[in-house]
């Protein structure tokens, strides 16, 4: 993957004959379901043939306030604003509309959505809380906290139990092109 690049068909198909019927591959279509999720489903899938069945949008607390249009700009070098590093519902609330976006793109296309909060150690429950809810109620499959960063592997195994559970109600037949 090259920035809002996909991975190639050919590493595609060589995972999914090394996965088996039973397994799972995943692979990145980077930069949003707007760019690199369009070029994957529209292009790449049409090329290929492949259907995917589910689709991980990940997502952080910091970025979501950062979309809400009413946390103060980021500046390179400076210390972050405190409305970032303290909690923030309304914030969170507000840029929740980004995300909300992105579910509706992928789900257009008939794929589940898993959404991926990446959390931060400044992120409290109650943020991660009100993503997850506003998420599923946008559309999205689940929601989950994802801590891998802090805790190994342990802190995606929700999220990987919540993408094969999507997988397992999806059917690729279920996918369309816009």
């Amino acid at each position: 993957n090259i920035a809002h690049g996909n991975s190639s068909v050919v590493a595609d198909k060589i995972a999914l004959k090394l996965v088996g019927q039973d397994g799972y591959v995943l692979t990145e279509a980077g930069f949003g379901s707007d760019m690199g999720g369009e070029k994957f489903f529209n292009i790449k899938c049409r090329a290929s043939g492949l259907k995917p069945t589910c689709a991980v949008l990940v997502c952080t607390v910091r970025a979501l306030k950062l979309h809400s249009g009413l946390a103060p700009k980021v500046v390179a070098g400076a210390a972050l604003a405190r409305e970032y590093r303290e909690e923030n519902l309304p914030l969170v609330e507000a840029g929740c509309c980004n995300l909300l976006a992105h579910i509706r793109n992928v789900t257009a296309h008939g794929v589940r959505v898993v959404v991926a909060i990446n959390r931060f150690y400044t992120d409290t429950d109650a943020e991660v809380a009100l993503v997850a809810k506003l998420a599923k109620a946008g559309g999205a499959f689940d929601a989950v906290e994802a801590d891998h960063y802090a805790k190994g592997g342990a802190g995606a195994a929700a999220l990987g139990r919540a993408v094969m559970a999507a997988c397992a109600t999806a059917s690729p037949d279920d996918f369309k092109f816009l």
